[in-house]
């Protein structure tokens, strides 16, 4: 569960921490997911694999069960913003899913 983000500037080096229980990351058609540090299966351009391509059942969801990915981030995507709201509306239904498996509720 997602607690908190944290930065550094790096041309001040002032690291910013901030209580958050979401993300959302605009990326563009070029992946910045050197952040995820192996944590998440990537195709070889650093796109987010999902669904079948990670082996996992909801179109959305990455190999790691309750972490999803929609958008421009995601591997095969379109690459256009109302693709991305779509995805992004698909998902949430897919999220309380999981959430519901879970025993996790959502607030």
């Amino acid at each position: 569960m997602l607690r908190q983000i944290g930065w550094i500037d790096r041309r001040s080096d002032e690291q910013t921490i901030l209580d958050a229980a979401a993300l959302f990351v605009m990326i563009g058609a070029e992946p910045n997911t050197e952040w995820l540090g192996g944590c998440i299966a990537l195709d070889s351009k650093g796109f987010v694999l999902t669904g079948a391509q990670a082996g996992a059942t909801s179109a959305y969801e990455t190999e790691r069960p309750g972490i999803f990915a929609v958008g421009d981030v995601r591997s095969g995507s379109v690459k256009r913003v109302a693709a991305s709201v779509g995805e992004g509306s698909v998902a949430v239904q897919a999220i309380h899913g999981y959430l519901e498996k879970s025993g996790s509720s959502a607030s």
